[in-house]
């Protein structure tokens, strides 16, 4: 029952950067879009996070460390580097009229390329940077901590999991409840009945771009705090993940938190199985990759049997 609570309660932790990532491409699958942008977006937050808190933390006014300004820097830097990228991706799909997949492709590419670019100039070094990012405040930990089963799971989380949590509720309100998020829905399945309103259903999937990236970026910023360092790649296709996670989870957030648990809970299988199972690390690395492949199988064939069109 422990190794149980343990292993779902990193899991919760893990799922934080990508259930970000994914409520923030879910805005932009409810308008219509295709976001294969969201590993680039995920990319590039993780690495201005990092700059932002290696630039600060040279300067001789910036406070010490241990009173949690780093974590802050990091998290507001990774957030706005993501939507400002993100908008130039959305003015190029929606505004300039460029195809969607390859302007989401290209923001991947630029991302990738960009950060080799600037690690050495910006960081000093291409490679593994450590950062003096103390680690994010955990409120319940010391009240409720240690509580048998429900301690290690739920109250040993830090104070980004938990919003993340909130964000989750938030954009379900928003989506659903708000006219906003019928504005937005109505941008993908009948934009002409939204462009009779008045409304530029354009304008709704720009705004739903930025969303998504602004999402992103703080998913990002999340990784390389949780790290106290930047590691190139360090999406690690985090990304790609979220993007199945928007369709199991059937384009609603709370299917969107299930499905990310279990992509998380995967990963925290196989950081656990490494220290137990003697196989190769290479296959143990994979499991997380190898679930969310099967998870996407299974979903379309489960979506087919339904529909009837499998007999």
């Amino acid at each position: 029952m422990k190794d149980l609570s343990v292993l779902c309660g990193d899991a919760l932790g893990l799922m934080t950067p990508l259930l970000l990532a994914a409520i923030g491409g879910l805005f932009t699958e409810l308008a219509g879009m295709l976001n294969i942008a969201l590993e680039g977006l995920i990319t590039i937050g993780a690495f201005a996070a990092a700059a932002a808190v290696h630039a600060v933390s040279a300067s001789p006014h910036f406070p010490a460390a241990g009173n949690g300004a780093a974590a802050v820097i990091a998290l507001v830097a990774g957030s706005l580097a993501g939507g400002m990228v993100a908008l130039g991706y959305g003015i190029g799909s929606q505004r300039l009229k460029a195809n969607e997949f390859v302007a989401g492709l290209a923001t991947n590419l630029l991302a990738t390329g960009i950060v080799v670019a600037l690690a050495d100039r910006l960081l000093g070094n291409k490679g593994v940077v450590s950062l003096a990012i103390p680690g994010l405040a955990r409120p319940l930990e010391r009240t409720l901590g240690n509580m048998p089963f429900l301690g290690e799971l739920l109250f040993r989380q830090d104070i980004l999991t938990y919003a993340s949590w909130f964000l989750v509720i938030v954009a379900s309100f928003v989506i659903t409840k708000s006219t906003f998020g019928l504005r937005l829905r109505a941008s993908g399945s009948n934009p002409g009945a939204l462009a009779t309103l008045g409304r530029n259903p354009k304008r709704y999937r720009l705004v739903a771009v930025v969303l998504s990236g602004l999402a992103c970026g703080l998913a990002g910023a999340a990784l390389t705090v949780s790290l106290s360092a930047y590691v190139p790649d360090m999406s690690a296709g985090r990304g790609w993940i979220a993007l199945v996670a928007i369709y199991l989870g059937g384009k609603k957030a709370g299917g969107v938190l299930a499905a990310c648990f279990v992509f998380a809970f995967a990963e925290s299988l196989s950081n656990y199985a490494q220290g137990v199972l003697r196989v190769p690390s290479d296959f143990i690395l994979a499991l997380p990759y190898a679930i969310t492949l099967a998870a996407l199988i299974g979903g379309a064939a489960w979506k087919r049997l339904r529909g009837g069109q499998i007999r």
